[in-house]
């Protein structure tokens, strides 16, 4: 008896050669609209599948294969002689082989423009249903959702008349995949158009950009996937110009400066550089020119900058390629370069040298930042907090100047590690104190990498001071201005301190941990 193979498929890439090898192994090939179509174009015998069951399409083609004669085939157990006597009873044949791949949800939705209506049209009912019960019965029907998987199946079928277990059970593990990331992708899809916010239960669909040579260390494997509807200012649709692969750590690094880029998105009358490493800026700076805010910045820490990641939301010219140049950077990241810039960064073959268009796109509000953690997630929105109204407690108020520098430094410190103190004067970084386990200590670190300009600076903290230390420390520093949450059940011991110190203090109302 014959073997039957059932195919319908959105995306023909290899459905010709697929099927003739189908053929000469003894297939007969059931199909349906567009498919049956590219079939008989290229000579390839195949029965409709309204033949098998008896039914037209109808409903605009909504309703295929959503019937018995389909379904009963793909479903019977071949070692179950009850299952084989009613199919037999029935007149059903089996079907041994199906290949199938879904309407293009994903390529509809992304189609600028796209209606509601469109995106609807576009969810799969028949071939999901298909794909599952063909994966469900995998003992005995090869089940076949990638293209890339028609060669072993036809090379099997070819040596041995039949697809063995341990593939079918690859197949069937990569058809629950692939049906779950499609109905992750449209509940997405739904969610953000509805503005239905945080669910109860979370899904979403992810695509693998590249392999990764390891992960944080070199013991561990990582993978890098976007988003499928990825926003133009995030990572995943940089386009790579030089330079080697990005690692797991580039990734992650790069990522934290682009957050802090963003910052600054709305100041048309400067250039901003930011240096990080390992996560932390650790150089940040505003100019009117990308090599003038780049000098700014590697000059709050050279040190540190060096093996370092630059970003920046100004075009890279041939002057600020050749400053970037002078030390090892291990990524640039910028939204265009002059064809002299690329020439002389491209010189160096290890520079990775980013292009990002989008690099300070908005963001849209339906992201989450989202951090694993062992036998679950945590999800949030991102942290778009600006400051509202704010209070300044001290005697002396900040000037002009100082109001200007210290919201410079409460940018800065949003994006530092918890605790975090960042000190910064004429829209430069000086210091930078993250990740400390204690207030006081950010603050001398800050401090003592401030040196000789932490004189006539100000002061960002990312959350409340919970007593005078870290003030008092500022006011001996020189630090003119504080900028901070406000809100402990001591603040008056810090404001007390500012004012015997002559320190402009100023309550945002706000905090920005970052664990």
């Amino acid at each position: 008896m014959k073997k039957r193979a059932f195919l319908s498929v959105s995306d023909k890439t290899g459905l010709i050669p697929f099927a003739e090898g189908l053929v000469e192994c003894g297939f007969e090939l059931v199909s349906t609209g567009g498919t049956e179509k590219a079939l008989k174009q290229a000579g390839v015998p195949v029965t409709n599948v309204s033949e098998i069951t008896g039914f037209p399409e109808c409903l605009d083609g909504r309703v295929k294969t959503l019937h018995p004669m389909v379904h009963a085939g793909i479903l019977a157990m071949r070692d179950n002689p009850a299952h084989m006597d009613q199919i037999h009873a029935l007149g059903v044949v089996p079907i041994d082989v199906v290949c199938v791949n879904l309407y293009p949800f994903k390529q509809t939705m992304l189609k600028p423009g796209v209606k509601f209506e469109e995106c609807i049209e576009n969810i799969d009912i028949g071939g999901p249903s298909m794909l599952r019960a063909a994966a469900k019965n995998h003992k005995d029907v090869a089940v076949v959702v990638d293209a890339a998987d028609y060669q072993t199946v036809l090379n099997e079928l070819k040596e041995s008349g039949e697809v063995c277990y341990q593939t079918k059970l690859a197949l069937c593990l990569k058809v629950f995949e692939h049906t779950a990331a499609y109905d992750a992708m449209i509940a997405d899809y739904l969610r953000r158009q509805t503005k239905a916010g945080l669910p109860d239960q979370f899904t979403m669909t992810y695509e693998k950009v590249q392999d990764m040579r390891y992960g944080e260390n070199p013991h561990q494997k990582a993978m890098f996937y976007k988003e499928v509807d990825a926003s133009p200012a995030t990572l995943p649709m940089a386009k790579q110009l030089n330079g080697k692969e990005l690692s797991y750590n580039n990734i992650n690094d790069t990522n934290g400066a682009l957050e802090l880029l963003r910052e600054f998105r709305k100041d048309k009358e400067h250039v901003a550089v930011v240096g990080v490493k390992h996560a932390n800026p650790c150089g940040v700076a505003l100019a009117k020119t990308t090599a003038e805010a780049y000098v700014k910045a590697y000059e709050a820490d050279p040190v540190s900058l060096f093996g370092g990641i630059v970003v920046t939301n100004g075009e890279v010219d041939e002057a600020a390629a050749k400053e970037m140049t002078k030390i090892f950077l291990e990524i640039i990241v910028a939204p265009s370069y002059t064809s002299q810039a690329l020439e002389v960064l491209c010189k160096k073959k290890n520079l990775r040298v980013l292009e990002l268009p989008g690099i300070c796109d908005e963001l849209p509000k339906t992201m989450y930042d989202m951090k694993k953690v062992m036998g679950g997630l945590l999800v949030q929105e991102f942290n778009r907090g600006e400051i509202g109204e704010m209070n300044v407690p001290t005697k002396r108020k900040p000037s002009e100047k100082e109001m200007e520098d210290l919201l410079f430094a409460w940018k800065l410190v949003k994006h530092t590690k918890s605790n975090a103190i960042t000190i910064a004067k004429d829209n430069v970084s000086c210091g930078i104190g993250p990740g400390q386990v204690n207030r006081i200590w950010a603050a001398q670190q800050a401090i003592e990498h401030a040196g000789a300009r932490v004189k006539g600076a100000v002061m960002a903290s990312d959350a409340f001071f919970p007593f005078d230390d870290c003030v008092k420390a500022a006011g001996e520093a020189g630090i003119t201005a504080i900028i901070q949450p406000g809100g402990s059940i001591r603040d008056e011991d810090s404001i007390k301190a500012c004012d015997e110190m002559g320190i402009a203090m100023v309550f945002t109302g706000m905090r920005h941990f970052k664990h």
